[in-house]
């Protein structure tokens, strides 16, 4: 009664687990290919997730803190704006209130080209009221300047395409001015700034002017936009507003571009499954491999049973090694995936530098059959970028190791369900 109490002790079963992985480490390359496996699988998901998490959070950043705010407030009396501003930017949560006003419009530029755009009106100490969009706008060229009635703000693309600088004049006509008949005529303003947001959208369609100029060519009452210190507190926020504002309209980002916002987030998830089949895969080697390892150990399990140890006591042995397959591939994954990540840029130039010198070599050999010396994985001349981003989530991160650690773990352990076929009698008569 003692011995077999004393074999139950947990230390036992890590000894002959570790045992096992190194006979079966000579003799079969299973245990070292799962682990090459899982590393793999939880290295590329790592990555991957990081680079797609650096692209969507640019595009909803750009999006919440450039253009459609968090919460945003209207239909209140126009002269109430400031007041309003100044008594709720101190509600709890909100980190600062701007209002604005926005349309669409035509723009001419000096050569005669025509383009179409959204223009919104801010105050001349919009940066100042939101430091956010002042985060997101870098300005190229000239500065955020619309304290003079007459001057606007374009983007880089948009300003490409019209071939204006800071310093010139163009013409605006909104829309009101075209089909409303108000007759308000010719509207010429100087470009005092040029900013680039990262975002091809807003760097192609859109402007800003000074708040009461753009309310004289639109006609339209002003908006107030409100940032949060945390977005996901816009329910607590629109309640807040609406006690503190009774009638008016309120909305959230929630709102704004919600079929956008649904689209990345399909993308993440079918990112997630087809990346973690890998997993599936890489499991169901290992679940074959164990089974093998439970035939090939019959007289081990045998004598384990013979002298006491319980089925459970047993198949922990195999669970075990699922255990360390599953720490091993996905730690050394998760390690080399955050490395990775976070050097995304010279990961890429590395890879780029590698294709580009195959391909030089291949034209050495072979003579001119490809362009040598411009593969580029993420090129500006393709993608809208000027950098490759890469956001890592600490909470995706644990997901995708765990992934990778209860697939070994799992697989491992129903493998090891045939332990409970083995008969002790049996196994010893045979011997």
């Amino acid at each position: 009664m003692d011995r077999t109490r004393k074999f139950s002790f947990p230390l036992w079963i890590g000894f002959v687990a570790l045992r096992h992985i190194r006979r079966s480490r000579g003799a079969s390359p299973s245990p070292v290919f799962a682990v090459l496996g899982i590393a793999t699988g939880v290295l590329a998901l790592t990555v991957i997730i990081a680079v797609m998490n650096g692209f969507q959070l640019g595009f909803i950043e750009n999006i919440l803190e450039i253009s459609s705010y968090h919460v945003q407030l209207r239909d209140f009396p126009p002269e109430e704006t400031e007041t309003l501003r100044q008594k709720l930017v101190n509600t709890p949560g909100i980190t600062a209130a701007v209002p604005f006003c926005e349309f669409q419009g035509l723009i001419r530029g000096k050569q005669s080209r025509q383009a179409g755009l959204l223009i919104r009106g801010l105050p001349p100490d919009a940066p100042e009221l939101d430091r956010g969009m002042a985060s997101k706008l870098e300005f190229e060229s000239g500065s955020f300047d619309i304290s003079r009635n007459g001057t606007i703000l374009l983007g880089t693309e948009i300003a490409r395409s019209l071939s204006v600088r800071p310093g010139d004049e163009i013409t605006i006509f909104s829309v009101d001015d075209l089909f409303g008949g108000t007759g308000a005529g010719v509207n010429n303003f100087t470009v005092t700034g040029i900013f680039h947001t990262g975002y091809y959208d807003y760097d192609m369609g859109m402007a800003f002017m000074n708040l009461e100029t753009a309310r004289a060519l639109s006609h339209l009452p002003p908006v107030l936009g409100f940032k949060l210190r945390d977005r996901w507190q816009d329910s607590a926020a629109l309640d807040n507003l609406g006690r503190a504002v009774p009638g008016a309209a309120l909305s959230s980002w929630r709102d704004y571009n919600r079929s956008f916002f649904g689209a990345l987030r399909t993308e993440k998830l079918f990112m997630f499954i087809l990346v973690g089949l890998i997993f599936i895969v890489v499991g169901l080697n290992i679940f074959q491999a164990q089974r093998r390892a439970v035939l090939e150990r019959r007289e081990e399990i045998g004598l384990l049973r013979a002298v006491g140890a319980g089925d459970f006591s047993v198949r922990m042995v195999f669970a075990w090694d699922g255990f360390l397959i599953g720490l091993c591939g996905a730690g050394s994954g998760l390690a080399l995936g955050l490395l990775t990540a976070s050097h995304i840029s010279a990961f890429f130039g590395l890879v780029e530098g590698f294709i580009n010198l195959c391909i030089t070599a291949v034209n050495y050999l072979s003579g001119s059959l490809f362009s040598s010396g411009d593969f580029a994985v993420f090129s500006p001349a393709i993608f809208y970028i000027k950098e490759i981003p890469s956001r890592i989530i600490p909470h995706e991160a644990f997901l995708i190791f765990m992934f990778g650690f209860l697939s070994a773990l799992l697989a491992a352990w129903f493998a090891s369900g045939r332990v409970s076929r083995t008969k002790p009698a049996e196994v010893l008569r045979d011997e």
